[in-house]
């Protein structure tokens, strides 16, 4: 985090506080603005970082990064005139930073190193190109069925107790970007330390960068994260062409700190205690996700934990309204019918080979009658022999793609889609395109060995 400047030093303001509320305090300020860092000095001589968000005439509202513990009333706030700051250089990657902007790694510090201002403006809408490239995450799930784009701002809708991080972490070590970067919002320890090994175990923590709030770290520092690691990611899109992906959990820890503070700014809460704004906040962060003319692009993948399971909570049911779409993971699978990808369109057929859409659409609607056929099963109704073949592709389908520690090139997983169909049904009950069957039809005698090869493959999955 940026220090004053040496020429403003003399200008800053000396006030005392006036009311301290949790890790918000207030004090009389006559040229603050809003997002303006200030330095509180206490009795006992430590020191602590604060930034404006709240003006009230001329009483304002600052929070404390470090907390208000032990804060005294008779402490002294000096404005410095700068807003938030970040570093940003090449030095950053494969460094760990803190909600303060400072390292937290042991490494050296980067005090010398440019700064850029933290929660700028979204992209002017002329300086964005039409999405049209796919990330490839070697997630079967994500890639065959729906895929990610770049400049796709998209969330993992899950609960707790699910996987999620596990499968962002994948994400994050097997997509094809160029940069990584890493926001954790409320982590304890244990996740914390999980997503540091992973991405150091598989070769990419020198194209990452990453922001870590731990459970135990002040809540205010957990606003920061999502700004600081979107003002660096737009950096290096735009001023080293960088194809960069975001990851960010989890989105409703982040939305819970914004709830505590405008709780301690006596806000007026709306719907389960939630500000009123928390659409705007959400979407300010959302939008910065951004294929850039000219440049590289800024990806946004996050989690968004549902309490309850429940999908109409304010954070999920806003989310929805902002993002391109959703990922459900539940029972450790992702959810075939709940996840939708609304960009996929922009590069299935396209981008992709052309039996993308048609194997695709086949895979899920018989993975659908699957379903139905389990169903009556259980009820012990009699089964047809066609019924016995969905059963049969139903489990494959499941222990080959839907499995999150199964982990495979797009192509692989579309030649092991065709291989799965030949296993189970004739060409005649596919009901596709015949020029695809002729074209991608697996033979006959190629069935053995290649439903021997396909059971090898969904076995090697990737540690996660």
């Amino acid at each position: 985090m940026a220090g004053p400047r040496s020429d403003i030093r003399d200008l800053v303001q000396t006030t005392s506080i006036l009311e301290i509320v949790g890790d918000m305090i207030r004090v009389r300020a006559i040229e603050a603005a809003l997002g303006d860092l200030a330095v509180v000095e206490n009795v006992d001589g430590s020191v602590s970082t604060a930034r404006v968000v709240g003006l009230d005439h001329d009483v304002a509202s600052l929070q404390v990064f470090t907390g208000g513990k032990g804060l005294s009333t008779k402490a002294k706030v000096r404005f410095l005139g700068v807003p938030l700051q970040v570093t940003y250089s090449e030095n950053i990657l494969g460094r760990i930073f803190s909600g303060a902007g400072e390292p937290i790694d042991g490494r050296p510090q980067l005090s010398h190193d440019p700064q850029v201002k933290v929660g700028g403006p979204t992209v002017n809408p002329t300086m964005r190109v039409l999405a049209s490239n796919m990330i490839q995450t070697e997630v079967p799930m994500i890639d065959l069925f729906n895929c990610l784009v770049e400049s796709q701002k998209i969330p993992i809708f899950s609960v707790a107790g699910e996987p999620f991080n596990a499968l962002l972490a994948r994400i994050g070590f097997q997509a094809d970007a160029d940069v990584v970067v890493f926001g954790g919002m409320g982590l304890i320890f244990d996740d914390y330390h999980f997503f540091r090994t992973q991405f150091e175990e598989h070769g990419v923590f020198h194209r990452t960068v990453m922001y870590v709030n731990q459970a135990s770290d002040p809540i205010v520092e957990r606003l920061n994260i999502a700004d600081m690691a979107l003002a660096v990611a737009e950096k290096f899109a735009v001023e080293e062409n960088k194809r960069v992906l975001v990851l960010l959990t989890d989105m409703t820890a982040y939305a819970d700190a914004m709830k505590e503070i405008g709780v301690a700014q006596e806000k007026i809460p709306a719907t389960r205690g939630y500000m009123g704004d928390l659409y705007t906040q959400l979407a300010k962060r959302y939008e910065k996700a951004c294929d850039f003319k000219g440049a590289g692009s800024v990806t946004i993948l996050t989690v968004t934990t549902m309490p309850g399971d429940d999908v109409t909570h304010p954070v999920p049911d806003n989310t929805g309204y902002i993002t391109e779409g959703q990922f459900y993971l539940h029972d450790g699978v992702i959810d075939p019918f709940g996840s939708l990808s609304r960009l996929k369109q922009h590069v299935v057929g396209t981008v992709t080979r052309e039996d993308h859409s048609q194997i695709m659409n086949t895979m899920v609607r018989f993975y659908s009658s699957s379903k139905e056929a389990e169903q009556k099963q259980q009820m012990s109704f009699e089964l047809s022999s066609f019924d016995h073949k969905l059963l049969r592709f139903g489990e494959l389908f499941y222990d080959r793609f839907m499995r999150i520690d199964v982990s495979m090139p797009l192509e692989q997983a579309r030649d092991l889609a065709w291989q799965t169909l030949a296993e189970c049904f004739e060409p005649p009950e596919l009901l596709m395109k015949q020029e695809l069957i002729d074209r991608y039809y697996p033979r006959s005698e190629q069935s053995g060995d290649a439903g021997a090869a396909a059971s090898e493959q969904s076995g090697t999955a990737v540690a996660g």
